[in-house]
């Protein structure tokens, strides 16, 4: 789907030296989101996810919520999840900032999809206003910038600094590279309560090099359960950052 001058289908695809998405962000840090999500989760209730993809994250939820909906731009990655997951998801094709939706949710979930957006208080604002129930959760996370891996990129002088924005991340969208500061900043700017604050996965090594080394026994369960504790220890020092956010004020 081609809009605003970007076109979605092709943000999604993977580039000559870059993925779009890695194993690592399916087998690993999909399922720690998850594990960092779940004391939170209000699992009675309906569920949102917001940025589905092709559906892999969606697959590993459906186990929690029987009221799913999913909102995605790219037509293309909508068709493939619903080749994967049938009809046991609703879907709603359209970027954030335009489209409607029926109800409000319990729980929100916004992963690696914020960073790609152009104006992201505008949208945070949205879900705290109109999408967010009176008791829901918003489940936000965000690549970071002071990931240990990235700050060896910068001393090898592959990346100019912590946050700028790569070549093959332009590519996929990308417009702005968080910290915790600075998704906080935003957070509050559109009016949502934070109410805890972590990160997910301690993270040394590139997701081309983690890819790699999943593929042998180097790398054991209980190492990364080791780097995800340890993530919680040193949020700054994750892989991702995240911020779990409640309804707050709603300001004109």
């Amino acid at each position: 789907m081609k809009t605003n001058n970007r076109n979605y289908n092709l943000e999604l695809k993977d580039t000559d030296d870059h993925q779009y998405a890695y194993s690592f962000d399916f087998d690993v840090m999909h399922n720690y989101m998850i594990r960092s999500f779940i004391p939170f989760l209000n699992r009675k209730g309906s569920f949102l996810e917001l940025g589905s993809f092709k559906g892999d994250f969606t697959e590993k939820i459906i186990p929690y919520f029987d009221d799913i909906t999913c909102v995605e731009a790219s037509d293309e990655a909508i068709e493939i999840a619903k080749s994967k997951l049938g009809e046991k998801i609703k879907y709603v094709q359209g970027m954030f900032e335009d489209v409607s939706l029926p109800k409000k949710y319990d729980n929100i979930v916004l992963t690696h999809v914020l960073e790609h957006i152009s104006d992201p208080v505008s949208v945070l604002k949205k879900i705290n206003d109109e999408w967010l129930s009176e008791n829901g959760r918003l489940f936000l996370v965000c690549p970071n910038a002071n990931a240990p891996s990235r700050q060896i990129a910068v001393k090898m002088g592959l990346i100019s600094h912590n946050s700028a924005i790569t070549t093959a991340e332009d590519k996929h969208g990308h417009k702005i590279t968080y910290t915790l500061d600075t998704l906080e900043r935003d957070a509050k700017a559109a009016g949502l309560n934070i109410v805890y604050r972590s990160g997910i996965f301690f993270k040394a090594l590139a997701n081309f090099q983690w890819d790699q080394l999943l593929n042998t026994d180097i790398i054991s369960k209980e190492y990364l359960d080791g780097c995800f504790q340890l993530g919680q220890q040193y949020p700054d020092l994750c892989s991702s950052i995240f911020l779990m956010c409640e309804k707050g004020e709603i300001k004109n």
